[in-house]
């Protein structure tokens, strides 16, 4: 039996409890240009400046130590209700919200030049990982996240249907996790994204 999920059967990637649920990206068969956006390995960020011009900047939303997602948990390896730094962003262009950002990052992570994660603020988290001479990504993993799915505040959702990714990074041998999720305000994305 084929296993691959298609785009546009009703919310594969979402999970009946209010929580988008995550599925490796060849699962899915992705309408081209959602998938030019979401299996792009590059920085996000320079693509995102390019797509504005220039004009981008991230707001802090949260910042906080907390239990992640059991999801969260199992993609990073870590214990049952162990907490980890959980940094939420939101990425603008032209003062529009079109993608919401959150990142796990365990308390290990945290050891040597992975300690100015905590102090980020309102910069890149992308515009540094990018430069670090030791990172590796993680497959990608998708999901389609419901309209007033908890994963993004509904105050970013207004009713829509939307795509995430994540994906699972080591930086000098230490794991965090990153998920992005394209808002209804984002531009890029083809006109017509379903059959």
């Amino acid at each position: 039996m084929n296993e691959r999920v298609f785009y546009d059967l009703p919310l594969p990637g979402h999970h009946p409890g209010g929580r988008a649920a995550w599925r490796d990206s060849r699962r899915w068969l992705l309408p081209p240009g959602v998938r030019r956006w979401l299996l792009d390995e590059g920085s996000l960020t320079e693509r995102l400046i390019r797509a504005s011009g220039n004009r981008f900047a991230v707001r802090l939303r949260h910042l906080a130590w907390q239990v992640p997602t059991t999801s969260e948990s199992a993609a990073l390896g870590l214990p049952p209700r162990q907490r980890a730094l959980i940094r939420e962003v939101i990425l603008t262009c032209a003062g529009e919200p079109w993608v919401f950002a959150r990142t796990v990052i365990p308390a290990t992570t945290l050891r040597g030049g992975n300690r100015r994660l905590k102090y980020l603020g309102t910069r890149s988290l992308g515009a540094w990982l990018f430069r670090e001479p030791s990172l590796v990504r993680g497959s990608f993993e998708i999901a389609r996240l419901a309209p007033h799915d908890s994963a993004v505040p509904a105050s970013l959702h207004n009713g829509a249907t939307l795509w995430g990714r994540r994906s699972r990074f080591v930086v000098n041998g230490r794991p965090l996790l990153v998920a992005e999720i394209f808002l209804p305000a984002f531009r890029p994305w083809p006109i017509v994204q379903s059959r």
